[in-house]
C-alpha cells in the first residue's frame, strides 16, 4: 500500500531540517523527535521577539530509592514499619540535589538569562523563565516553530530537537517549549459503571436474607460475606475515608433513597461526604452517572458514623475535556507533585487541565498545589488502559503513590471491567495481547478485582470471580479486571506468590518477558507485576439513580468497600492506642494471605480468550481473595 503524504508534512520536514542549527563540540542533544502526529500543521517559525515561557525540569534526587524506603515503613518484618515520613521528608529526600540546581543556574546564567529572571520553586524542583525566542533558540542550539492542532486550533511551541551542554545533561530531566505536542487520544477509554434497570424479580428480592444476596447485593450481604460487625468504637476526627470522583457528582436525594432502604444502619436523611473541591469540581450536582452514588451507597453503611471525605476535580468544562487524569488531584494532595519531574514529565502535562478555566463557567483560581491533607485511606475507581497514556506520564503518577506509602497513605484503585483486555481493546496488530489496566498495575498501589455470588448460591457458599457476558446482568460484557503489567517488573513482596501461581497453576498462554511486546506470539507479559491484590464483591448491587432504583456493578463497587474495611480498622487501631495510619497495605497482605477468603473458581475473560483462571492462593484473576474482617483486623491491630 502506498503511503500519501500531505505537501505541509513535506514542507515541514524540510524546513526543520534544513534550518536545523549546528551546536558547539560542548553540548550533546538532550532530546530528539521522530516526526508528530499528522495534526499538527503549519508551522511557523516562532518571532526571536516573542515571549516563550521555559521550564527545566531537574532530575529528582534518590528516586532509585523510593521502593526500598517505600518497603522500609510498609514490610510487617521491617523494624521501621509504621514510621511513615512527614510530607517535608519526603519532599527533601526527592528533591533535586543542590549540585544539580546549581550546575544548570550556572549554565543559565552564563548563557545571559540572568538570575533574577529565575523563578526557583520551593522544593527546588524546576527552573523557570521567560525567554525571548532569540534567547531560547540560542540557548538550546535549536530552531522552534510554532504549530496548530488541525482539529481543535490549539497550538503548540516545539522542536525536533535541543541541545544541552554535556556537563549539564545528567542533571536536567526536561525543558518545555521542548520536542513535545500534547496528548491528543480521546478520553473515551475510561471506566464508566456498569448499569441497569433493576428488574421486578431483583426488587423483589431486596431483603437481608442470604438466599437472597445472589440476587441483589445489600449492605447486610457485604457483612455477612466479610464478617463485619457493628461500629464498637467512636471514629477518629483525625481518620476519614478518601473518594476520588471526576466528571460524576453524587445526588442526595438517591443518597436518602438508599439509607431508607436500609434503616438498621442509623443513617440519617442528609447524609454526605465532606467536599473537599479541587480546581472546581462540585459535589452534589446535576451530573450524575452512577460513580459517586454507587462508591458513598457502599461505603457508608460500612464506616458510618465516620466520615466520608470526598475530593471531587475539576470544574465542568476540563472534569470531560481533559486527556490526562489524576494530576490535578495529586496536586492538591502533594504541593511537590505540582512542580517534580519524571522521564521528561514536569509538573501538569499539555494533556491535563489548564487553569485559570478561561471557557465559560470555569473555575477562575490558580491550580490547587498542596491545598488539602490526604486521608488515610483513598479509594479511587477510576482508570484506563495502561498504553492510554504516555509511559512517563504513568510513571510519574506511580512514584507518587510511592511516596503518598512514606507519607502512610493507602490508596486503593478499581482492576478495571474488562478482564484481561482494557475498555480501549486489546493490543498487538492482531489484537490478541492482553492490555493491563491503570493505574491497577503500578507496584505501588492495592488493586481491587470484582467477585460475586454465584447464581443460586449463597454468602455460605462463597464467591467467584466476576465475569458476566452482555446482558447477564449488564448490557455490555464485564469481567473482572487482571493481568501483568508490560511496565513494571513483579515487586519483590508479591515474587513468591507469582512463583508459586505459575509453578502450580500455569495459564494456557504463550507468554513474553520483558519490553518486547507479544514476543514470540506471546499474549502477557510473565514478567509483570501481577494484579488484582484482592476482591471484594461487585456484581448485582442496587442503588438509586436519577429518583430510579437501577443495578450497578464492577470493580469500582469492590474498591470502595475494602477501603472502607480498612478506614474502620484504623479507627480500631486509634482506639487501642496505636498509631492509626497502615499506609502501603501490599507487603502486609502477602504477607497474612490467610486473612482473606481464597476465591478459586471463575476466571476474567477477554481478547477472545478465558482470560485468567483463579486458584488457591494469590491469582491474576482473585488476587490473595476478599477480606475477612476479624482475620484482617488482627492483622493490622498486631503491628
Amino acid at each position: 500500500m502506498t503511503r500519501i503524504i500531505s505537501l505541509t508534512t513535506i514542507v515541514a520536514a524540510l524546513a526543520a531540517t534544513a534550518a536545523a542549527r549546528p551546536a558547539p563540540s560542548t553540548h550533546t542533544v538532550h532530546e530528539k523527535r521522530y516526526g508528530h502526529h499528522a495534526r499538527w500543521t503549519n508551522p511557523l517559525r516562532i518571532r526571536s521577539e516573542s515571549d516563550i515561557h521555559v521550564r527545566v525540569g531537574l532530575k529528582q534526587n534518590n528516586l532509585h530509592r523510593g521502593h526500598e524506603f517505600l518497603m522500609d515503613v510498609s514490610h510487617p518484618d521491617s523494624a521501621n514499619y509504621g514510621k511513615f515520613w512527614t510530607e517535608e521528608e519526603v519532599t527533601q529526600m526527592f528533591a533535586p540535589s543542590d549540585e544539580s540546581v546549581n550546575i544548570v543556574k550556572n549554565w543559565l546564567t552564563e548563557s545571559g538569562i540572568h538570575d533574577v529572571r529565575i523563578t526557583h520553586t520551593d522544593n527546588k524542583g524546576w527552573l523557570a523563565f521567560v525567554a525571548t525566542g532569540e534567547e531560547l533558540e540560542n540557548l538550546l542550539h535549536a530552531d522552534f516553530y510554532e504549530y496548530k492542532d488541525s482539529e481543535t486550533g490549539h497550538t503548540a511551541v516545539s522542536t525536533d530537537r535541543y541541545h544541552v551542554p554535556k556537563h549539564v545533561k545528567e542533571h536536567i530531566d526536561y525543558i518545555t517549549p521542548g520536542i513535545r505536542f500534547p496528548f491528543l487520544q480521546k478520553r473515551n477509554a475510561l471506566r464508566d459503571p456498569l448499569r441497569i434497570p433493576t428488574p421486578p424479580h431483583i426488587k423483589a428480592a431486596l431483603s437481608t436474607s442470604d438466599s437472597n444476596c445472589a440476587k441483589a447485593i445489600t449492605p447486610d450481604c457485604i457483612a455477612q460475606l466479610y464478617q463485619i460487625p457493628p461500629v464498637t468504637v467512636s471514629p477518629s476526627p483525625d481518620n476519614s475515608l478518601g473518594i476520588f470522583e471526576e466528571g460524576d457528582q453524587y445526588n442526595q436525594t438517591d443518597l436518602d433513597s438508599y439509607w431508607a432502604a436500609y434503616p438498621s444502619y442509623g443513617i440519617p436523611n442528609g447524609t454526605h461526604p465532606i467536599l473537599n473541591s479541587i480546581d472546581g469540581g462540585e459535589g452534589p450536582g446535576k451530573n450524575v452517572q452512577g460513580e459517586s452514588n454507587l462508591d458513598f451507597s457502599l461505603a457508608f453503611p460500612i464506616v458510618y458514623p465516620q466520615n466520608i471525605t470526598l475530593f471531587q476535580t475539576d470544574d465542568q468544562y476540563w472534569a470531560f475535556s481533559s486527556q490526562g487524569l489524576f494530576n490535578t488531584f495529586l496536586d492538591a494532595i502533594d504541593g511537590s507533585y505540582c512542580t517534580s519531574c519524571y522521564a521528561g514529565e514536569c509538573g501538569n502535562a499539555d494533556i491535563d487541565p489548564v487553569y485559570p478555566d478561561t471557557h465559560s463557567g470555569g473555575y477562575k483560581g490558580q491550580l490547587m498545589c498542596g491545598t488539602y491533607k490526604p486521608t488515610n485511606v483513598i479509594s479511587i475507581s477510576y482508570g484506563a488502559a495502561e498504553d492510554y497514556i504516555p509511559q512517563s506520564y504513568y510513571e510519574r503518577q506511580c512514584n507518587e503513590f510511592m511516596k503518598l506509602g512514606l507519607r502512610g497513605v493507602s490508596v486503593l484503585f478499581a482492576s478495571g471491567d474488562s478482564g484481561v483486555a482494557s475498555r480501549s481493546g486489546c493490543l498487538g496488530n492482531s489484537s490478541t495481547i492482553f492490555n493491563p489496566d491503570w493505574p491497577a498495575s503500578c507496584p505501588y498501589v492495592t488493586a481491587v478485582g470484582a467477585t460475586k455470588i454465584p447464581v443460586n448460591g449463597s454468602v455460605s457458599g462463597g464467591e467467584v470471580v466476576a465475569n458476566d457476558p452482555a446482558g447477564h446482568p449488564f448490557f455490555s460484557a464485564f469481567a473482572s479486571g487482571g493481568g501483568f503489567s508490560n511496565l513494571f517488573p513483579i515487586p519483590d513482596y508479591q515474587a513468591d506468590a507469582v512463583a508459586s501461581y505459575f509453578a502450580n497453576h500455569n495459564p494456557p498462554y504463550p507468554s513474553y518477558s520483558g519490553s518486547i511486546l507479544g514476543e514470540n506470539g506471546g499474549l502477557y507479559n510473565r514478567s509483570g507485576r501481577g494484579y488484582p491484590d484482592v476482591s471484594a464483591v461487585g456484581d448485582t448491587i442496587p442503588i438509586w439513580i436519577g429518583g430510579e432504583s437501577v443495578i450497578e456493578g464492577g470493580t469500582s463497587a469492590s474498591a470502595p468497600i475494602v477501603a472502607s474495611i480498612i478506614t474502620r480498622i484504623i479507627d480500631e487501631r486509634i482506639a487501642a492506642g496505636k498509631p492509626g495510619p497502615v499506609g502501603f497495605l501490599n507487603p502486609v497482605f502477602y504477607k497474612n494471605p490467610d486473612a482473606f477468603n481464597d476465591i478459586t473458581q471463575g476466571s476474567n475473560a477477554g481478547c477472545n480468550t478465558a482470560g485468567f483462571s483463579a486458584a488457591p492462593g494469590w491469582d491474576p484473576a482473585s488476587g490473595l481473595g476478599t477480606p475477612n474482617y476479624p482475620k484482617l483486623r488482627d492483622v493490622l491491630l498486631a503491628l
